[in-house]
């Protein structure tokens, strides 16, 4: 049966499998099926019918669609006029997956295609940008695509399809109105940056960008002003690459873009701003979290991409191995008590923290979050942003959120006195409480709390376990080989040739699916300090760091070292990336 011919009134509003029975993409057989492992598991049946097989993502999406009242988009039909796609800009028709159809003018009515029912923020974004009324329609997520590409041709959100990022460059180059940008500095009026950050080639080039380091996975994009030069550069797994640099006199023009897309001051040049661009890529939100910086030379500017279909929410994923995804689990299901996350900033904690929580998430506990800054929103959990600059602090917040009659709270990060103090009532009055703190290992976060001016005694009747975790790079699993180390290698690691008789090791040939450095993803080690009695009479006596970690690995706590050795051993990572991520402690 044509989508076009679904009479949408007899499918709105019924459920999705029978939806689906009436598009006759599904039988009652395995709508049934689809039920019972939805009794057994829970989750939307769509998704479990995607799970099994029995249809795919765009049939789903066609489908809720449907169940919303949305009328079918047919984008075989004639070309759209150019007034009507000029209706909606650009950048924000690729980059929320939305096509304009048909536009009144009189009756202020815009008619747009969308490959998702859910994406609820485009319908908003384009009734507060155009002022129209929107009217909705699903689409085939293919055709959308294909149509995107036809109507915006170098503005779609394929990085192919836009072209080089060379050949942009070299267009900016030669236009006459960015040119007189050119050893302007901060003379730069208002009028003119505007302009300039509204130039087709600024926002093309900035579209770009955004959409090669999203397909790369990069976690930051950096535009970085120096006196003679330009610099882009992508974070991914870890590591920073330097784009092709765009001339030195976009810079202002480039900032000015980013910071309207984040609904910024463009005029405030003297000061930090934060922000936030919301996107929609291939149906699913992505936040790119805005930090402006004024520099010698211009503004710096850092895009945290926070793209929740590449972050895996799930205990299992982390990288824990089997003992230490049951511990972990144990400790989820005290009912108080204190569990802290340690480690550098960009080691995962936050996401080790989320995927707690998310394990930890269901109607019957209210979960609250004070993070700064919140990063992924949580459905069916509380999250309030820290504000520093107008009193809302990590202790001011947690204590108020002892009124809201919580079971499980997170706090992002012991910073002082007060709110470890605060952490431990709350603990103590029957709640589970979540935080992080900045320590090299686990063992040493006894003694950051307690320098912080932690009575010993609070710190041993609360304090459950303490996570210490690192990221290494995973070896890419295109190019991967077996190698024999050199002694040298196996010295970093404190091992000795008779020690590793028998076993493999592997790393990355380098290939193109890694760019060339036989990596690819990352994935976390992690340490586990469990508190007994015996550690909590050690803490009590302030023993030295050295005396807890001798105490705590002779009770079974593996190392930061130990779990990156038995990574290497599973061929997940290298010798150069554990001995890069850990510190080998001689506790003998």
């Amino acid at each position: 049966m044509a989508a076009s011919s679904y009479d949408v009134k007899q499918l709105k509003g019924r459920a999705v499998g029978r939806v689906l029975l009436k598009m006759e993409k599904v039988t009652r057989d395995q709508v049934t099926q689809a039920i019972d492992v939805q009794k057994q598991r829970g989750g939307p049946i769509g998704q479990i019918l995607v799970d099994l097989g029995y249809i795919d993502d765009n049939t789903r999406n066609l489908a809720l669609g449907f169940q919303a009242g949305m009328e079918y988009a047919d984008l075989t039909s004639p070309d759209i006029p150019a007034e009507v796609l000029a209706q909606i800009p650009a950048h924000v028709a690729t980059s929320n997956k939305v096509l304009p159809l048909e536009c009144d003018q009189r009756a202020k009515r815009l008619v747009v295609a969308l490959a998702s029912a859910d994406n609820f923020r485009a319908a908003d974004d384009l009734r507060t940008l155009t002022g129209f009324e929107i009217i909705t329609r699903i689409a085939d997520g293919d055709r959308l695509e294909a149509a995107l590409a036809k109507y915006y041709g170098l503005e779609t959100a394929s990085a192919g399809a836009m072209g080089s990022i060379g050949d942009l460059i070299n267009e900016i180059v030669g236009d006459e109105q960015l040119a007189q940008l050119e050893h302007r500095g901060d003379s730069i009026d208002l009028d003119t940056l505007k302009g300039a950050a509204e130039a087709n080639p600024v926002k093309r080039l900035v579209n770009m960008v955004l959409m090669q380091a999203i397909k790369d996975r990069a976690s930051d994009i950096h535009f970085e002003p120096f006196e003679d030069e330009f610099k882009m550069r992508y974070r991914i797994d870890g590591l920073l690459y330097e784009m092709l640099p765009p001339p030195r006199s976009i810079a202002a023009a480039v900032a000015s873009r980013i910071k309207v897309m984040a609904h910024l001051n463009i005029a405030e040049r003297r000061m930090p701003q934060d922000g936030r661009i919301p996107l929609t890529i291939n149906n699913a939100p992505v936040d790119l979290r805005v930090a402006v910086l004024p520099t010698m030379f211009g503004e710096s500017i850092v895009l945290r991409v926070l793209d929740r279909s590449q972050v895996q929410l799930d205990l299992d994923r982390l990288g824990l191995r089997e003992d230490d995804i049951r511990l972990l689990r144990q400790l989820l299901q005290r009912p108080n008590g204190i569990v802290i996350v340690t480690g550098p900033t960009g080691s995962g904690k936050t996401t080790t923290l989320y995927s707690a929580l998310n394990e930890l998430n269901d109607v019957t506990v209210k979960i609250l979050t004070a993070e700064d800054p919140v990063e992924y929103d949580i459905d069916g959990m509380i999250q309030v942003q820290i504000k520093d600059d107008i009193g809302l602090t990590f202790a001011r917040c947690l204590r108020h959120f002892l009124r809201q009659d919580p079971d499980i709270v997170l706090v992002g990060e012991v910073r002082d006195l007060e709110t470890c103090e605060i952490a431990v009532q709350a603990s103590l009055t029957g709640h589970l409480v979540f935080s992080t703190v900045h320590t090299n290992d686990a063992p040493s976060t006894i003694a950051r709390l307690l320098d912080l001016g932690m009575e010993p005694f609070k710190l041993i009747a609360t304090l459950e376990a303490v996570v210490a975790q690192r990221l290494v790079r995973r070896i890419c699993p295109r190019c991967k080989e077996a190698y024999t180390p050199t002694e040298e290698a196996l010295i970093e690691l404190n091992l000795a040739p008779d020690q590793v008789a028998g076993r493999t090791f592997f790393r990355g040939r380098r290939c193109d699916a890694c760019r060339g450095t036989g990596y690819s993803g990352r994935v976390g080690i992690f340490e586990i300090m469990l508190l007994d009695d015996h550690m909590r009479e050690l803490i009590m006596k302030r023993s030295s760091t050295n005396v807890l970690r001798e105490a705590a690995r002779k009770r079974g706590m593996r190392t930061l070292r130990d779990t990156g050795l038995l990574a290497i051993y599973d061929g997940v990572t290298t010798i150069e990336e554990v001995v890069s991520q850990t510190i080998y402690e001689d506790t003998e």
